[in-house]
């Protein structure tokens, strides 16, 4: 399993650091370490550590499931879009149907995750995901996260956790930013396809403090016939004293981007060569967005425990035109802007005489979203004069959404090879929409309330013979779009679904250098929101769903030099009622599996080869018409010309596949005045050619 340490390490040394970190000092840290992995929300119970090995979770993890990666092991992905850093989590894929600016799609354990609901994803405590989002609920866009300033990603997967409130079922991944770094650090690169971007970042001293900054700037065209021109400007600016135990940061951050779409094309006619492969069907959808925030954490040991306390203030704004019916007139816009306020309150108590250590979380988070998006019918961006048939209905809408979750959990070792990890969480929402389109009026203007408890729990035995196993069970849930809770005609949808998950999993280290985890999950859905690919939404389908798979991971250092990893993972999903045209589940991902060879402590050179598969899909709910698989192989190779300067060359697709990178069946389109009913039919945006990367890397 992908592991390089527990904890958010405040302090960071940059990727291209010479690591030196004993492993004495490694197995000291983990000592350090209370009953729990400190993930609640995510509190940081130990002092500063700087940790870049593997090390072993047995003893620490609460199940086969989780995990958490640091700067060292994102540094040898080979990433070719930002999103693409969450695929250091076993068994995720990241993907993408549009823009580059365009949040990414996601697929994990049985599900099409669209673009975030059912994955959870927070940055330094702030949510990602963004709820009654013009396009899809729980959109999350990483476009604005810097990987270079990663700290820490740590993840966890199913609904077992309690500080996991919304969207957390499938999974949720906490990434951090560091406080500061060891040295600074300038990146310039170059490639095919109009790549350019320039990195600078440093974290020089401040008072009694420190001052991280960095700012980046890149430009992406693609191999489209129309370029993307994305162009995106992101930046921060921490102040931050103290450290991981005590202590506070202050952050500013700012992202924008604005971009060219080259959206799905229709297969049959890219066979018959009636379309480039690299062609639009719309060369007029593109879109723009920005994300501003402002952020503050503080870190307290209290008397036999500690606190944090997090606030956030987010700004988010999209303007995005679409097309996924063809014909000029079918163009459509969703706008949306928001800002989302709230606060994360946790508090950690040390109990004494439970079982050997044993500890208590009692936590609050309050959210609250204040959106205002629309829907409307375009024509190479100009309104139409009424809606077009690929939109229900033109609408605006001011929508204040509002969130409390509470939630315990409590942490017991009871003995050396057996402990429990219980929670129990409660969220209240407020879902209250205002109509301001002609259109829909009153009809849409409503206020909706909804509670729901989820409890939780984690069972671990062991170790014995380097061997844990665990059991866990719990529920969880996602929220709907307001839209669809408050309607006034039609069937509401309901505000919050509930999921129920188990699994059973065991992590191994018996063969020496070889670590291993196997967790087998059921995780049943109360209503299964599907996406609807000639509409270019999501809907919820009234239907009940359960998906049941396995995840199977491995880490080896087979020498001094070479590290193997090799995850692989697979899931049926399926519809658990009647309805629609049969049980298979559109979109859901099947088999998926990640290969990689690292080379590194060779002198000054180094590199890495990373082979993806990405399974067929059921397309269609009868499993008439299926995706084909995606396999792709991308590399990068190091030189180190100085102790503080490297050179890379970084390549993808090197096989030069010509395959999908995302499928979809669409009911109808139309092509060159003529109009294709009576689907399915086939649509899909293909993987970019093989391409080369040339960057320059230095500290300084």
């Amino acid at each position: 399993m992908k592991q390089t340490y527990i904890f958010h390490t405040k302090t960071m040394k940059t990727a291209q650091t010479p690591r030196k970190t004993p492993i004495a000092q490694l197995i000291g840290s983990l000592m350090l370490m209370s009953s729990h992995l400190a993930f609640a929300d995510d509190i940081r119970s130990l002092p500063p550590v700087e940790v870049v090995s593997r090390y072993s979770l047995l003893g620490a993890a609460d199940s086969a499931n989780e995990g958490a990666v640091g700067q060292a092991q994102i540094d040898n992905r080979v990433v070719a879009r930002t999103g693409e850093v969450l695929e250091v989590i076993p068994g995720l894929i990241v993907s993408q149907h549009s823009g580059e600016g365009k949040a990414n799609q996601y697929f994990l354990r049985g599900f099409n995750l669209d673009h975030g609901l059912d994955f959870k994803i927070s940055l330094d405590g702030m949510p990602v995901n963004q709820r009654s989002h013009a396009h899809g609920q729980g959109w999350a866009d990483l476009n604005p996260l810097i990987p270079e300033l990663i700290s820490a990603i740590n993840y966890r997967k199913g609904p077992y956790y309690a500080s996991e409130g919304d969207f957390a079922n499938a999974g949720s991944a906490n990434i951090y930013y560091a406080d500061k770094l060891d040295k600074g650090l300038a990146s310039f690169g170059l490639g095919q396809n109009g790549f350019a971007r320039t990195l600078i970042a440093n974290s020089p001293k401040y008072n009694d403090g420190t001052l991280l900054y960095g700012i980046e700037l890149s430009h992406y065209d693609g191999p489209w016939d129309k370029p993307d021109n994305y162009k995106k400007l992101n930046g921060i600016l921490r102040y931050s004293e103290g450290s991981s135990a005590k202590g506070f940061n202050i952050t500013a951050m700012a992202y924008s981007g604005k971009w060219n779409s080259t959206d799905q094309i229709p297969w049959n006619e890219y066979k018959s060569g009636k379309i480039s492969r690299w062609g639009s069907m719309d060369t007029s959808d593109g879109a723009t967005a920005h994300r501003y925030s402002l952020s503050t954490e503080w870190r307290q040991p209290v008397e036999g425990g500690s606190v944090l306390v997090q606030a956030y203030v987010i700004n988010n704004y999209l303007d995005l035109y679409s097309n996924f019916e063809y014909s000029p007139e079918s163009q459509f816009n969703q706008r949306d802007s928001r800002v989302t306020t709230g606060f994360n309150l946790a508090r950690i108590w040390d109990i004494a005489g439970l079982g050997k250590e044993a500890t208590n979380t009692l936590g609050v988070q309050v959210q609250n979203d204040n959106i205002h998006n629309s829907l409307n019918s375009t024509t190479a961006r100009v309104p139409n004069a009424s809606c077009q048939s690929v939109i229900d209905q033109c609408r605006a809408d001011h929508i204040t959404q509002s969130s409390v979750g509470l939630y315990a959990e409590n942490h017991v070792h009871w003995n050396d090879w057996f402990r429990t990890v219980a929670g129990l969480r409660g969220d209240y929402f407020r879902f209250a929409n205002r109509g301001l389109s002609s259109s829909t009026g009153d009809n849409n203007t409503d206020t909706v309330n909804n509670f729901i408890t989820s409890p939780k729990l984690n069972v671990v035995f062991g170790p014995w013979a380097k061997t844990e196993y665990y059991y866990s069970v719990g529920n969880g849930y996602h929220s709907n779009d307001a839209r669809g809770v408050t309607i006034g005609s039609g069937t509401r949808a309901d505000g919050l679904v509930k999921t129920f998950g188990q699994e059973v999993g065991i992590r191994t280290e018996i063969i020496e250098g070889l670590q291993t985890t196997l967790a087998l999950f059921q995780l049943d859905n109360a209503s299964e929101i599907v996406y609807v690919g000639d509409a270019g939404l999501t809907e919820d389908s009234g239907r009940r769903s359960r998906r049941t798979g396995f995840e199977f991971n491995n880490y080896l250092k087979a020498t001094k030099w070479l590290t193997l990893d090799a995850d692989f993972a697979y899931a049926k999903a399926r519809f658990r009622d009647a309805g629609g045209s049969g049980k298979y589940i559109e979109g859901a991902v099947e088999g998926v599996a990640s290969i990689s060879a690292i080379i590194d402590n060779q002198g000054p050179y180094s590199g890495s080869l990373q082979v993806r598969y990405f399974g067929p899909r059921p397309l269609t709910e009868d499993n008439s018409l299926r995706s084909d698989s995606t396999t792709t192989l991308n590399g990068k190779f190091g030189y180190r010309v100085t102790k503080d300067t490297k050179i890379e060359l970084v390549g993808f697709n090197l096989l030069n596949s010509k395959q999908s990178a995302i499928d979809y069946a669409v009911d109808g389109y139309t092509f060159n005045g003529t109009t294709l009913a009576n689907g399915p039919y086939r649509v899909f945006h293909p993987i970019e050619s093989r391409s080369f990367r040339a960057m320059l890397i230095t500290l300084f």
